[in-house]
């Protein structure tokens, strides 16, 4: 806990100039206050009244949670529509039919406790991550000014306010020095809100520039945005190509299923007059593999495990499908500073402009470190090379400051000099404050081609900071040049995006040419197109036109960062944004994708779907190949179990359209259900897969199960048929059975050698052990009795195989076709 005391007035030391609220004065009406707040204490509540309040429950005691409960995640993996189902047909088999014939229901529960497990697992690496990203609000008690968790927060607690600090809870400002809050997350409204003490503060907005502090008066639940501030920070499930295409084959299955079922059920229990116990136990076979339960289950488990990956690299995946949304993006945008170069600058050189005095020049530069109690990096760059006195003071004295705004692009600060004398200056873009064909600016470009920022210093006629006009009649003081320090890794990681593909745009408030430089020397194809955004075009259709064309942008606005981000989306493209600071708040919230890095502002954190705690943009490439290894994954082991749907719904209806026995108990099921797809699709699921993502989940999906599931289930009823005409008198069904379970096997052993593919020594290995199993099962007398499975005589065996081995010949010719007319 950091800690920051306070002077004996009970204010913050440094220029701010607090104001009182008057207690009996009236609020803005169209955010009123109920009741009336107390008036403010700058020193804040004491432990006495802090204990008193939390007593009383008058804490902010809304619960952040980055993931689901123990509870909810039990209850969303056992109370599902196809548990209660197959839990159902469960307990009918345990009275009906021997427990081989029930071995179904034991690997429900057994994947059910594996979801759970998972998911758990996930949950815990999800919430230590969240604690140590949360957003710790500096706040005042007993005049001592210390950072503690959001839900310690009390009513009627001072909470201090900087540049990107999230408002945390409802109240009312009781300090301000030109502080402006930014309440679009709530209204939309994207123009900062400058506040001044009595105004009110809402949560969920946050700070853009300049600082104070606000009395909360409404915590917990009551605040204006708790309840969207909890959803935001959750595990959700929302927006995932994946999660909505399983769903929506969920809902085709079950359409599919119900009449299937029926017809079975009234054809082995009506129509066929055999022993009843026995049609009862073939009807559940005939059921029970038309469920794809395990599908679910597996998408579950490889989000789960793609989430505790990423931990261990530090990595808060704040929304799961951000895992899967990253791998589908085409277009990443950029902000250099804090992305692609580090926090921190050096000042390397100032240079005076107009026979300035070089030792006035630096304490100008002096005085103005000690103009804002939160400097930003440039800002810090200049105090580091020209510190204050060792109590923090400089010997001139500051009279008014202006923090720096994203949108003006300079700050400004009066000073009472040594002798007397005011003056008022302004540190910012040369681009900005100078008049444009300024033989300066010339002498600038120069220092911006070779990568270096530079600030200017220019001074204000008379001392009124927010006089109109007086950036434009500023006088040209000294240029401040400044050395970024770029991300060693950053280079590698945008190889990586331009080798996957995926285009790179840097987007920076700084001068175009520095950022094309600096973009130049990590290597970007592309970083000598650059563009000043102050010439990009306002019509949505020509600037995603001029987003296309080039690669580096420079002196954007925020503003403008949200309208490019939506003018790539309106091409058709997946974009993601990555930033920092509180100027790339509004973009981050737009984007498809917003990555935040973890030393980024409360308000950045707050509202992307990943966070980078290491501060790493080189972690970026691990969220990529996690979000392909489960699209590419799925996209396989979903093609795995919707071949089975398909089979054995086809099964049914002819079963039900010749008014023949059902060929299967549910014993012979699990076990090629297990052999050909459970253990198969649980290690193929989790595998690496570098895959490019592609789109049409659903679509994809199909074009393979339905013709595969068409041929595996017409290859094992001729099967049938032919047994049926080759065997007869006792035992003639389940040599019947035998012999149809041998093809279903083989085909749809073929299924999954070509899903498989590309072959790597485990893959093989895999199907190698699948298929050894059901030849030991084959083999060894017990198991044979155990899942009735004994081939009977020579030739129907063999004409088994024969009727398999063309089914798989027909496989391979609709996947390569259906692969070369519709592509991969």
């Amino acid at each position: 806990m950091t800690q920051r005391a306070l002077d004996s007035s009970g204010e913050t030391p440094g220029p701010s100039r607090p104001a009182m609220i008057d207690a009996g004065a009236e609020l803005d009406p169209v955010h009123p206050m109920e009741p009336p707040p107390p008036p403010h204490r700058p020193g804040g509540l004491t432990t006495a009244e802090v204990a008193e309040r939390v007593a009383r429950g008058e804490v902010n005691d809304v619960p952040v949670r980055s993931s689901r409960s123990l509870t909810e995640i039990v209850r969303a993996n056992v109370l599902t529509r196809f548990n209660l189902i197959i839990g159902v047909l469960w307990v009918i088999m345990l009275f009906v039919a021997p427990i081989q014939d029930s071995l179904f229901g034991f690997v429900i529960v057994a994947n059910t406790g594996i979801g759970i497990i998972q998911e758990w697992r996930a949950k815990k690496t999800l919430d230590s991550l969240a604690v140590i990203g949360e957003a710790k609000p500096t706040v005042r008690r007993d005049g001592v000014a210390a950072e503690i968790s959001t839900h310690e927060i009390v009513l009627g607690d001072v909470i201090e306010l900087g540049p990107g600090d999230k408002v945390v809870v409802d109240g009312v400002v009781a300090e301000a020095d030109s502080l402006e809050v930014d309440e679009s997350l709530l209204t939309g409204e994207a123009d900062p809100v400058l506040k001044r003490p009595g105004d009110p503060v809402m949560s969920g907005s946050f700070v853009v520039a300049g600082g104070g502090a606000f009395t909360a008066t409404k915590v917990g639940r009551e605040a204006y945005a708790a309840q969207l501030a909890e959803e935001a920070s959750r595990f959700t499930l929302v927006h995932s190509e994946l999660r909505s295409g399983i769903s929506t084959i969920l809902k085709y299955v079950t359409w599919m299923m119900v009449p299937t079922a029926i017809g079975l059920i009234i054809s082995q229990l009506v129509v066929k007059d055999n022993n009843f116990k026995d049609s009862v136990a073939r009807t559940v076979g005939g059921i029970v593999p038309m469920i794809p339960e395990g599908l679910v289950l597996l998408t579950s488990v490889a989000f789960a495990i793609g989430v505790v990956r990423l931990g261990r690299k530090q990595c808060l995946v704040q929304e799961l499908p951000a895992i899967e949304g990253l791998a589908r993006v085409d277009v990443v945008c950029l902000d250099k500073t804090g992305t692609l170069t580090e926090g921190g600058m050096d000042v390397t050189e100032v240079r005076p402009l107009n026979g300035s005095d070089e030792a006035y020049v630096q304490e100008v530069l002096r005085t103005f470190g000690t103009s804002d109690p939160r400097p930003n990096a440039s800002l810090q760059a200049i105090i580091d090379a020209y510190p204050a006195d060792g109590d923090g003071k400089a010997a001139w004295t500051v009279t008014d400051a202006m923090p720096f705004s994203s949108a003006r692009k300079y700050s400004g600060a009066a000073f009472a000099e040594a002798d007397g004398t005011a003056s008022a200056w302004l540190l910012g873009a040369p681009d900005v404050l100078l008049p444009e064909g300024d033989a300066t600016l010339a002498e600038i470009e120069q220092l911006n081609q070779q990568g270096l920022r530079v600030l200017l210093l220019a001074r204000v006629r008379g001392d009124d900071l927010d006089a109109p006009g007086a950036a434009a009649g500023a006088a040209p003081t000294a240029l401040v040049v400044l050395e970024q320090r770029l991300r060693p890794d950053a280079g590698d990681t945008l190889a990586y995006f331009a080798d996957q593909n995926v285009a790179t745009k840097v987007i920076s408030g700084d001068n175009a040419v520095s950022v094309g430089a600096v973009a130049g020397k990590l290597g970007l194809a592309g970083a000598e197109n650059t563009l000043d955004a102050r010439r990009l075009p306002t019509d949505p259709d020509e600037m995603a036109t001029a987003m296309e064309q080039n690669a580096v942008f420079g002196r954007v606005t925020p503003q403008q960062k949200r309208d490019m981000v939506a003018a790539l989306q309106s091409r058709g493209h997946t974009v993601a944004m990555t930033g920092d600071g509180v100027n790339d708040v509004l973009a981050l919230k737009d984007a498809d994708i917003g990555v935040s890095m973890g030393s980024g502002s409360e308000a950045t954190r707050a509202v992307a779907q990943i966070v980078l705690l290491n501060n790493s943009f080189a972690t970026l490439p691990s969220v990529v190949a996690e979000g392909r290894r489960v699209i590419g994954n799925i996209t396989r082991v979903a093609t795995l179990f919707l071949t089975k749907t398909v089979y054995s719904v086809l099964l049914a209806i002819l079963v039900v359209c010749t008014q023949v026995e059902y060929p299967f108990l549910p014993r012979h099921l699990t076990l090629l259900s297990t052999l050909t797809i459970g253990v198969p699709a649980f290690f193929l699921a989790l595998a690496p897969n570098k895959e490019r993502a592609q789109p049409h989940f659903v679509r994809r999906v199909m074009r393979y199960a339905i013709p595969s599931g068409v041929i595996a289930a017409t290859a094992t009823f001729t099967t049938y048929l032919v047994a049926r005409h080759h065997y007869s008198g006792e035992g003639a069904l389940a040599a019947e059975t035998s012999a149809a379970t041998l093809t279903l096997f083989l085909v749809s052993m073929w299924v999954l050698a070509i899903i498989a593919r590309p072959y790597t020594w485990w893959r093989i290995g895999l199907v190698a052990a699948m298929g050894l199993g059901f030849l030991i099962v084959l083999v060894v007398p017990w198991l044979q009795d155990f899942f009735a499975l004994k081939l009977v005589g020579g030739v129907m065996p063999w004409t088994a195989v024969a009727i398999a081995v063309a089914a798989a010949a027909l496989l391979e010719f609709v996947w390569r076709w259906v692969g070369r007319r519709f592509g991969m």
